[in-house]
Order: C-alpha cells, then structure tokens, then sequence
C-alpha cells in the first residue's frame, strides 16, 4: 500500500492533474496523451527499472503537430522550467559530430541531475549516433572520451521523426489502429531494430483536421493577447478576428507552426502600426474594412 511518506499529497495530486494539463495545451492528440500520461505517471511513481532513463518516447508523425510541444509541456510541469535539453539532429550528420553530442549530453550533466533529453528529427543523425542512444537507453549511463561516465538515470529520453508523415497524412481518414499499424511498420524498417526495440513508448501523432487548428487558433490567440497585456498594450477582440487568423493560419499538412505565425505576425503589426500612428497599442483589435489585416481602433 502506497504511503504518504513516499508519496507526498501535493505530488500525487499533481500527477492526478497532469492529463488535465496536457490536455488543455495539446490538441487533437487525446490517444498520444492518454498512453503518455500513463507512461510518466509510472515513472513519477518510481515504477520505471533500475539502470534505465525515467522513461524513454518515439514520438512519430507530421510537422506541427505537438510532438516538441507536448514533451516541453510535461518537462515543465514534471520537472520545473529549464529541464529540457534539446538536440537537433539535423546538426550531427557526420561522423565526426559524435564527439559533440557527447560533449553536449555531458555539459547538461553537469549542471542538472534530472531533466528531458529531447532529440529532434532522429532520423537525420548519422548511424554512429545511435551507439549513443544505445548506452543511454541500455544502462542510462553514457561513456566520454576521457573514461567518464554520465549518470542520466535521472532524465526523460525522447526522440522525435517525422518518418513516415505520408502515411500519417494518407491514411488519416482511415481507423486510427490501422494508421498507426502502418507508421509503426515504417518506424521499424527504417530504425536500427536494436534502438526501436529498447525505446519504451512508441506514439503516434495524427493530422490536425480543421476543427482542431480552430481551436489551436484560439489558444494562440489568448496567448498573444496575454503577452502583449504584459507589455501594457490591452486590447478587446471583435468577433471577427478569429476567423481571420484561422484563414490565414491554417495549412492542412503543415499543422499548427503557420498558424502560430499567422496571430503572431497580424496582430503584432497591427499594434505596431498604432503606436507608429500615435496610438497606446490599445484598444479594439479588428479587421480593417480597406485592407486584408488586422487593426487596433482607438477608444
């Protein structure tokens, strides 16, 4: 029976809450978060092996979609801010980055014993990389030049890959199981079957459908406003302003980053564009009648 002595109220509560959480930052992604909220709770709890990172994910599907999103998402709300350490792939194409992976990996070491290791678009590392991951997924320990060894038992390992986003893009109006069999099967052609095989959870991101970027759309919207309240600049939307930013926004395969660009760029010039004619960057934000843009009308 589980005490409060191992497991602090506050902490299980927060653990109660984390679905709640992903939830409302991630969207259109509900079986990827149900098995994710699942996997980190065990790991949380302490149920994760022995010699083992926390817990290890092959996040899979198109751009845009929330695969980065949602693991600085639950870094954050697991581990605090600044806990996730992020690796783009496509800077260790040669052979000879290998030594500066492991150069980074161990800087991160040395500052944090705990955290997110997330390693982006794994499918664009040289196959000399993988002996990296290897070490890291077998005994979460990894091996420098010099004979030190890194402790990372303490991290959360993630990859990401867009292998296989045709398919994800192709079959989305097919059952999701038959979907996500398809993605798997190319995931595992395509990767060392000695990697594949020892990273725990494999999930698969789907296609944002149009519903979805709507709301997405509304998210991102909320958040500008936010940050520009933080810069003293209030504004009060006019109904139509949502439709705008979802018809500029929207783009059917790349998901949510053009739409995230869209609300940022339009009403951050509209702003702009009031406080160079004389205004405060106040007031109501709305389309402008003579132009396709958005524009701040003064109170």
């Amino acid at each position: 029976m589980l005490t409060d002595d191992l497991f602090p109220c506050c902490k299980i509560t927060r653990l109660i809450n984390l679905d709640a959480f992903l939830r409302e930052r991630i969207r259109g992604q509900e079986p990827v978060l149900s098995r994710l909220t699942a996997a980190l709770q065990r790991s949380e709890l302490g149920l994760s092996k022995e010699g083992r990172p926390k817990g290890s994910f092959l996040f899979l599907g198109p751009t845009g979609v929330g695969k980065t999103e949602v693991t600085l998402a639950f870094t954050r709300y697991l581990l605090g801010p600044e806990s996730l350490f992020r690796f783009d792939m496509s800077e260790y194409q040669l052979q000879e980055n290998l030594s500066d992976l492991i150069h980074s990996i161990s800087g991160v070491c040395r500052k944090k014993t705990r955290g997110t290791l997330l390693f982006d678009e794994i499918e664009k590392a040289h196959p000399r990389i993988f002996d990296v991951f290897l070490q890291i997924l077998d005994a979460a320990r990894l091996t420098t030049a010099d004979g030190h060894t890194l402790e990372l038992s303490g991290f959360y390992v993630v990859f990401t890959s867009n292998l296989a986003s045709s398919e994800v893009l192709d079959l989305q109006h097919s059952a999701f199981a038959t979907m996500k069999r398809h993605v798997l099967a190319r995931a595992q052609q395509h990767m060392r079957p000695e990697l594949y095989a020892r990273i725990g959870e494999k999930l698969v991101f789907g296609k944002l459908d149009y519903e979805v970027q709507v709301q997405i759309a509304a998210d991102f919207l909320e958040c500008e406003l936010e940050f520009l309240r933080s810069r003293g600049h209030q504004l009060e939307v006019a109904p139509e302003v949502l439709p705008f930013l979802v018809r500029k926004g929207f783009h059917p395969k790349l998901g949510a980053r053009p739409m995230r660009d869209a609300v940022e760029r339009h009403i951050g010039e509209a702003v702009v564009r009031d406080v160079l004619a004389g205004g405060t960057g106040s007031g109501r934000l709305c389309t402008a009648r003579e132009a396709d843009r958005l524009q701040v009308e003064r109170s």
